[in-house]
């Protein structure tokens, strides 16, 4: 299709066409030809799928053991590669990585986690606002000099469990607060904070840590600190008395059932400014639409100007509805340019350390997700690529993200195939290899140019 624009745009300029009425007959005609004959784009990630080789699977990755055929297939297809998405000496989260990702350059345009969240839900954050991450988390306390964070999802607590306790955080929690905040309730653990008018209290100095960076782990070294630090501090205190008795994890724990112990404050900062996708690839009239049960993904596409697409049943953990996401995406093709579909479970999974789970999202998604996909692309009429790769590893060995290089495969229109028999999976990808990006945010180009 480039050929075709870059062929009509020298002879226009080149003003080798003096009759302005076949100019404009020719105008038409390729208007006609490049919108009959777009490119339609998918994107696939499974989040944290990366992993290191596991001795229970023979030695062999989870996305080498599972059953994935076409996966496997597309990578004979198509192109293979690996890519760094998170740069050097910034913290290896979904945030960080999917901006870099998305082909945005991470140390330009990062600002927090908290704050793409709060896009998510529509909260409008002013200049002296700042966003914190709330999760529900457990915490044993049974060894008083060595808390351990037994659960950064308080047992993946439900929604409605989650809003009841919010609510009970606004009506007994904020009041005590030393500056003006709000909670707002999102999807299961994940929550928000949202502290107004307080553009001094906080700063880059401000530090806090991921629970999930502390699974089963103790916790005495992962208070915030810097600037405004007592105050977080003293709010995830506080929160320990009000949940102590709670309705919800009194019931909780008669259904044999994590409670929410506390709350854990993380991931702030302020409004990040991103610029819109078409326009950042010079393509403004592009069409863009995200899957996603997760806000931190939901709020990114609100702030590159993608279109959320709401999808019944999805859950952001391996229980999700893979079928559902599939089905949506199918249907999205038809009317974006673009579709992006993300799934959390494989992420969830290895932060758990869960290897079975890992094996059967990873299957899920090539069944459920990847072959229909492929499916409607290839009988779509129009140029089609179809990108895979995840935005980080998630070892399950570790539970939690590392700063490494993730396989990626790259299948469609005009791309060249590689004929590889290894499937998709880490080796195969870095053996295998025909391009490699240190700089991940640039590998988006591939996709869409």
């Amino acid at each position: 299709m480039l050929r075709y624009i870059y062929g009509y745009a020298r002879v226009v300029s080149a003003g080798l066409i003096k009759n302005k009425i076949i100019l404009r007959y020719i105008t038409c005609k390729f208007c006609l030809f490049f919108f009959e004959n777009s490119m339609k784009c998918v994107l696939i990630i499974p989040d944290g799928c990366a992993d290191l080789p596991i001795e229970s699977l023979g030695g062999v990755t989870p996305m080498s053991y599972a059953t994935t055929p076409t996966l496997d297939m597309l990578a004979g297809e198509g192109l293979l590669g690996t890519s760094l998405y998170v740069p050097k000496k910034m913290t290896p989260g979904s945030d960080v990585a999917t901006l870099g990702l998305l082909g945005y350059n991470p140390k330009k345009y990062y600002t927090g986690r908290a704050p793409i969240e709060a896009a998510a839900q529509n909260i409008s954050l002013g200049d002296s606002d700042w966003a914190i991450r709330c999760n529900l988390v457990t915490i044993d306390n049974s060894n008083k000099t060595k808390p351990v964070m037994k659960s950064f999802s308080a047992g993946h607590i439900a929604s409605e469990e989650a809003a009841e306790l919010i609510e009970t955080l606004n009506k007994k929690l904020v009041p005590l607060s030393p500056i003006p905040i709000r909670f707002h309730s999102g999807v299961s653990y994940r929550n928000l904070c949202i502290a107004s008018n307080c553009k001094t209290r906080f700063s880059k100095s401000t530090l806090t840590y991921p629970p999930h960076d502390y699974a089963d782990k103790p916790i005495n070294s992962a208070a915030p600190t810097g600037d405004g630090s007592r105050v977080l501090q003293t709010l995830m205190k506080e929160s320990q008395k009000i949940f102590e008795n709670h309705p919800v994890n009194i019931k909780r724990i008669k259904e044999s059932k994590l409670p929410a112990t506390q709350i854990w404050l993380w991931g702030l900062g302020q409004k990040p400014i991103i610029p819109n996708f078409g326009v950042q690839f010079d393509q403004p009239e592009m069409k863009c639409a995200m899957i996603t049960a997760v806000d931190l993904l939901k709020g990114i596409a609100n702030l590159i100007g993608w279109t959320n697409i709401i999808v019944p049943n999805i859950t952001g953990y391996v229980d999700t509805d893979y079928a559902a996401k599939g089905k949506y995406a199918v249907n999205a093709i038809k009317e974006y340019d673009l579709v992006c579909v993300h799934i959390e479970a494989t992420d969830e999974a290895g932060h758990e350390g869960n290897v079975e789970k890992k094996i059967y999202a990873l299957e899920q998604i090539d069944k459920h997700i990847v072959k229909p996909i492929y499916e409607s692309l290839k009988n779509c009429g129009d140029e089609w690529r179809i990108l895979v790769t995840p935005d980080h590893p998630t070892p399950v060995a570790n539970k939690t993200h590392t700063s490494e290089f993730v396989p990626w495969l790259l299948a469609g229109s005009n791309i060249i195939k590689s004929k590889t028999k290894d499937g998709y999976n880490e080796k195969s990808a870095e053996k295998n290899a025909k391009f490699t990006f240190k700089e991940g945010w640039k590998m988006m180009n591939l996709l869409v140019r």
